[in-house]
């Protein structure tokens, strides 16, 4: 009983200490990207802008107007990103699965840059409802043929590296659209298509808040049928989960996450695999009920320290957010594949 008790503590005592540690590296990244820039303004001038209202002109338009959309973005982006890959490594069963790897994110891309041409060309206005729309039938449609191609071969590595062609086909297509295309606001889209948090402003915002509140808050509904599934789908028909009704949800949430992100930020790499996988192995559990929150936590982090890289490193040139997303994610995906072959 006592041993029980300990080991009971041990394990909520790594559980505070993760939450703390995420909450608090998170709030240490949001302050470090307020402050840094091509205009830097120092963190005691940051905590006056927000708190008091003090500062001159141009400090408040840069805080306000600049980098508070573009760091809040990133970090319910991320979120999203990040619980986009819970669900779908959930789903096949797999840790390498992936919205960038299994193509999700390159079908959305396709659609939302296909979408905007026409209505470009025809003169209509595009809104960010209309651009998740797109990025969610583009998800959808990936996911489909994933599906298919999943039903088709039995070697989950030959699923990754289907979805991983599908994902270059569409951004082959992508690319090619956006090369030849006459419009200066087509044009301008090569840097979305390779994924950047810049631009986005507060009615951005109104919107990424509306779908994220919606979709974390469904995915939270769903930790307990998620946790009886990650134990079989025998033992989940047994508590009464509809295994159907159930993999639907999860499409549809997965594909509205990712869309979610496509929509504002472009196609970013490898979080969805990696910080899954980092937050399960800093908490020492696969329990949805504690790794939904914490993923979310995780991904913000993530994207928000990958994005202070991006506009700091090489200032003021900036890069692209999947380029330095790849330079810390692949690792941790090559470190799965490793340790996956020495348990087989």
């Amino acid at each position: 009983m006592e041993e029980y008790e300990i080991n009971y503590r041990k394990r909520y005592s790594r559980y505070i200490f993760s939450y703390v540690a995420l909450a608090g590296i998170l709030a240490i990244l949001f302050v470090c990207g307020l402050n840094a820039g091509s205009v830097s303004i120092s963190v005691k001038d940051v905590f006056r802008i927000l708190f008091a209202g003090e500062g001159n002109e141009a400090q408040l338009n840069i805080i306000w107007q600049i980098r508070m959309p573009r760091i809040i973005a990133a970090c319910v982006l991320g979120g999203e990103l990040s619980l986009s890959g819970f669900l779908l490594q959930t789903f096949f069963r797999n840790p390498i699965a992936g919205p960038f790897v299994l193509g999700i994110s390159s079908g959305a891309k396709l659609t939302v840059a296909l979408s905007m041409i026409v209505l470009i060309n025809y003169g209509f206005a595009v809104t960010s409802w209309f651009l998740i729309s797109a990025a969610f039938a583009g998800s959808l449609l990936s996911m489909c043929f994933v599906l298919i191609i999943s039903r088709k071969v039995s070697n989950m590595s030959m699923l990754v590296v289907s979805g991983v062609m599908i994902g270059y086909i569409c951004s082959a297509v992508t690319d090619f659209v956006v090369t030849f295309a006459d419009d200066s606001d087509i044009v301008n889209m090569h840097n979305w298509s390779l994924g950047s948090f810049s631009g986005i402003d507060w009615e951005n915002i109104k919107v990424i808040a509306a779908v994220a509140l919606v979709a974390v808050t469904a995915v939270f509904l769903c930790s307990k049928p998620i946790g009886a599934y990650q134990l079989g789908e025998s033992y989940a028909k047994n508590m009464g989960v509809n295994i159907k009704l159930f993999r639907g949800v999860l499409i549809v949430l997965s594909s509205i996450l990712s869309a979610c992100v496509t929509a504002f930020a472009g196609p970013v790499s490898f979080v969805g695999i990696a910080v899954p996988h980092i937050v399960k192995s800093l908490m020492k559990t696969s329990k949805p009920i504690l790794i939904i929150p914490a993923c979310f936590l995780g991904g913000a982090a993530f994207c928000l320290f990958c994005d202070l890289v991006a506009r700091t490193v090489f200032a003021p040139t900036e890069l692209s957010i999947s380029t330095v997303t790849a330079v810390f994610g692949a690792p941790v995906v090559i470190f799965i594949m490793l340790n996956k072959k020495k348990q087989i």
